[in-house]
């Protein structure tokens, strides 16, 4: 069974159906991800100004006192409370389609396989945090370090912004919305390592899928609370929209003039 998007048919029919605890435990889910990423950047001292004129987000840095390992465990779950609240606006419309492809179960099964193929989908992002920060710190060490590097930071963030543009308008971005609208709800005989499996091929569509808009979201800032709500709403609006691969383009057109712009900023600067 495909999932239907982009007219609220999917939302409607799950509402009418039964589904509203589910619709209220993702909304209530969402609404504390985004409490508690707010609370979260709120609490993160201010970002270090950098040759150059940009800052650099503490998310790479160890507050006083903090050993790695404990800075690691901070930012990994920062990392997944914000995933949460900028990926379940889209995730709730694929959970809802898989938990509706189990009727006939026991309702507190068909909840169980629900929340496991959830949990699955974000062991994903988890895995994609545990990537991830050690490459930041590495990077934010080595821009301390070297004057060039830093100084070079606005310009290379312009240029991700133009890689991340021109990746929207290919049809690899086409195809892999696609995988993800598409994907199947549920298999033939439903299990826990079957609802942990589909999860995880979630994840790694979406995960692939939301690549540029992930990338945006890491050099523009990690913790800009209003890039991310920027990039919550373009994924959302692009996963849902009943023409995905326009709105990806349009997107795409958009992230060019950023890009192009922080370029010339960067050009004048230096």
């Amino acid at each position: 069974m495909a999932w239907a998007f982009g007219d609220g048919a999917l939302f409607r029919s799950a509402w009418k159906t039964g589904d509203r605890a589910f619709l209220a435990a993702c909304a209530l889910l969402f609404l504390a991800g985004v409490a508690v990423t707010i609370s979260w950047c709120g609490s993160m001292p201010g970002g270090m100004a950098m040759p150059g004129g940009w800052t650099m987000s503490m998310a790479w840095m160890r507050m006083p006192a903090q050993s790695w390992l404990g800075a690691a465990a901070s930012f990994l779950g920062m990392w997944i409370v914000m995933t949460v609240a900028m990926m379940l606006p889209s995730l709730q419309t694929m959970l809802s389609s898989y938990r509706r492809s189990l009727r006939g179960l026991p309702e507190a099964q068909r909840n169980g396989l629900t929340a496991l193929a959830g949990a699955g989908y974000f062991f994903v992002w988890t895995l994609m945090g545990v990537a991830v920060y050690p490459l930041g710190v590495a990077l934010g060490a080595a821009e301390m370090r070297w004057l060039a590097l830093a100084r070079s930071v606005p310009l290379a963030t312009g240029l991700v912004f133009l890689f991340a543009g021109c990746v929207q308008l290919t049809g690899w971005k086409a195809r892999q919305l696609g995988y993800c609208r598409d994907l199947p709800a549920g298999g033939e005989s439903p299990s826990s390592a079957a609802a942990w499996q589909h999860g995880l091929h979630l994840g790694v569509r979406c995960s692939l899928c939301t690549a540029p808009w992930m990338g945006i979201l890491v050099v523009s800032g990690l913790m800009d609370l209003g890039a991310m709500a920027l990039v919550t709403v373009a994924i959302t609006a692009e996963r849902l929209s009943p023409r995905p691969e326009r709105a990806a383009r349009a997107a795409g057109v958009v992230i060019l003039a950023a890009g192009a712009l922080a370029i010339a900023r960067a050009v004048r600067a230096a």
